[in-house]
């Protein structure tokens, strides 16, 4: 498509974007010990071949030791994560892709009996179904300490080479405190808006201070919490306002929903037949009420509805995560005038559920996902082409024809031989054969 808003560069501050399509902060689970060591790095380096603009890498990077993993998350809570962090940037961006991390204590929504066997912390004593711990109600100390951990991973980060980070509050601890169905307080953090706002303040003065001026600093925010008793939009505008007006700040990543359980969790994470991009008109709200750019997440996963959303002004990126789970080469299909040829998304929701079990992430509709160092997502021709026959159109019969079709091999069949019988279609030209039963 001729001037393609999501092919159109974005600044962001002193960072050129080369597009408008990003892949958002998530734990595909590959890292090793809190790192990202060659999984990892592979799995967000073929995503920068692949033409993305941006990429968060490190979802729900944890700041903190009561702030353990749960679903495979890195831990920048110590300097041993700069060496994995600068071979990881410097691999993202020698393809051209601009590359952040966000980090985040994870208040409640975690699990007591594990990593230190910490208490869980968080505003008050609420419990997240989700999750099922009982929280302590932060005192002073803590507060003071986690803001700190906030300030300090944000340094590892940029030391360890990232262009930006994204603070995460939706949902995770920042976002328990501004609440009201988290927070019960009735001390200076608790009760009226301000109050609930404050640890958040507290938090972007602290890691602002850390970073200098220079670094691309965002926070994922809450749209509307959709729950009664919660966040409402208004709020959530007010919210964004408040923020957007520290100058600390450079973007806003808006979500929507409350992910305290599994329908939660589904409604921001939609998988097959919910409807697509559902909150997009959150976003728009809030990017209208601000002057910071807007990025937002939430089941985008074809370009049609990623277009309208830049093009229809509700969003400065779009995020198309599990898009390029399924196909990191998307943005580039897409400048080649190929969107026809993109490997789609259809909300198998395999990818999550894995992580769910503390399994690492993969594609059930592409197998190299995750898999970068010893399977490749482009194939180079072959030095010598050959006729390849397939038997049999199954889900390996047609991967075995793609692969010898795109390394430039022929196919056909000059008998089918005894109890076969040809199929159609015929994609790629490669031909296919099933064996008849015989009674």
């Amino acid at each position: 498509m001729k001037n393609d808003p999501l092919l159109a560069p974005f600044q962001l501050r002193h960072l050129t974007l080369r597009n408008r399509i990003m892949s958002t902060a998530h734990a595909p689970s590959y890292e090793e010990g809190g790192h990202p060591r060659d999984r990892y790095r592979l799995y967000h380096e073929e995503k920068a071949k692949g033409g993305v603009g941006l990429t968060i890498i490190g979802g729900s990077t944890n700041i903190a030791p009561d702030s353990p993993s749960v679903f495979g998350q890195l831990y920048a809570g110590d300097d041993n994560i700069i060496p994995w962090f600068e071979k990881l940037t410097d691999g993202v961006r020698s393809h051209g892709a601009a590359v952040m991390c966000q980090i985040t204590h994870m208040g409640r929504r975690t699990a007591w009996d594990d990593g230190h066997w910490l208490p869980v912390a968080g505003p008050s004593g609420t419990r997240e179904r989700a999750h099922r711990s009982f929280p302590k109600a932060m005192e002073i100390e803590d507060i003071d300490r986690v803001t700190k951990q906030f300030a300090d991973a944000a340094r590892r980060c940029q030391q360890g080479g990232f262009d930006g980070i994204e603070l995460l509050s939706h949902s995770h601890l920042l976002g328990q405190f501004l609440s009201p169905l988290i927070n019960k307080r009735h001390d200076n953090y608790g009760g009226s808006l301000d109050n609930r706002l404050r640890l958040t303040m507290q938090v972007l003065e602290s890691v602002r201070e850390a970073v200098g001026p220079d670094l691309i600093v965002g926070m994922r925010v809450t749209g509307d919490e959709l729950s009664k008793g919660g966040l409402d939009a208004d709020e959530c505008v007010e919210i964004a306002q408040k923020i957007a007006a520290t100058g600390a700040v450079d973007f806003l990543n808006v979500l929507a929903g409350a992910p305290y359980d599994d329908l939660g969790l589904a409604g921001w994470v939609p998988p097959m037949g919910m409807p697509s991009a559902p909150h997009l008109t959150v976003a728009g709200r809030i990017r209208a009420a601000v002057d910071v750019p807007i990025f937002h997440a939430g089941g985008v996963a074809d370009i049609a509805t990623a277009r309208h959303a830049v093009a229809g002004g509700h969003v400065d990126l779009i995020g198309m995560t599990r898009a390029q789970i399924a196909d990191p080469y998307l943005v580039a299909k897409l400048a080649r005038g190929e969107e026809d040829r993109i490997r789609p998304c259809v909300g198998l929701g395999y990818c999550v559920d894995r992580v769910n079990q503390g399994k690492p992430s993969v594609c059930g509709h592409n197998a190299a996902t995750g898999r970068e160092a010893t399977m490749p997502h482009r194939f180079t021709g072959a030095k010598i082409a050959k006729t390849v026959v397939i038997i049999g159109g199954g889900p390996a019969g047609l991967e075995a024809a793609r692969i010898s079709a795109e390394r430039g091999h022929a196919s056909s069949c000059s008998k089918l031989g005894s109890g076969l019988i040809k199929l159609d279609p015929e994609p790629d030209g490669c031909q296919f054969y099933h064996r008849q039963e015989v009674a």
